[in-house]
């Protein structure tokens, strides 16, 4: 750290934001937000923050702005949806592309979902198969 830098004015290099649908129930949430701690240790350069499209805050408008103030340099966005429906082929580029204009000097990116790698593909097949064979 330079001399008479706080802590504070440190910019954070990276950040990842778990992007998922949203729910009335609070309880909905609760997988995301074990994942986004899981990887908040397994990631300790990074901030790790979850997002909601709709009924859950913060809104990615709201997350990215938070991020933004903390001075993230690059944020990346993983949906956490099992394919690509409406939502991720028409709301969220529009989203993604309303942040990239109000934050110019970040560099956004967004991966695709995933539910559509294949070792998350192998690793729900795998639990599903495990209960399977353990039914009497």
């Amino acid at each position: 750290m330079a001399r008479g830098e706080s802590l504070r004015a440190r910019p954070l290099k990276q950040a990842l934001v778990l992007f998922a649908h949203g729910s009335r129930d609070p309880e909905w949430s609760q997988p995301f937000e074990r994942i986004t701690a899981s990887l908040g240790k397994k990631l300790p350069g990074f901030t790790v923050k979850t997002a909601y499209l709709e009924a859950m805050r913060p809104s990615l408008e709201e997350a990215l702005a938070s991020l933004a103030a903390q001075k993230a340099a690059r944020i990346t966005i993983v949906p956490v949806f099992l394919g690509q429906g409406g939502h991720l082929k028409k709301d969220l580029p529009k989203l993604v592309a309303a942040a990239a204009e109000a934050h110019p000097g970040i560099e956004i990116a967004l991966e695709p979902p995933i539910g559509e790698q294949p070792a998350v593909i192998e690793a729900i097949a795998e639990a599903i198969a495990r209960s399977a064979r353990a039914s009497p």
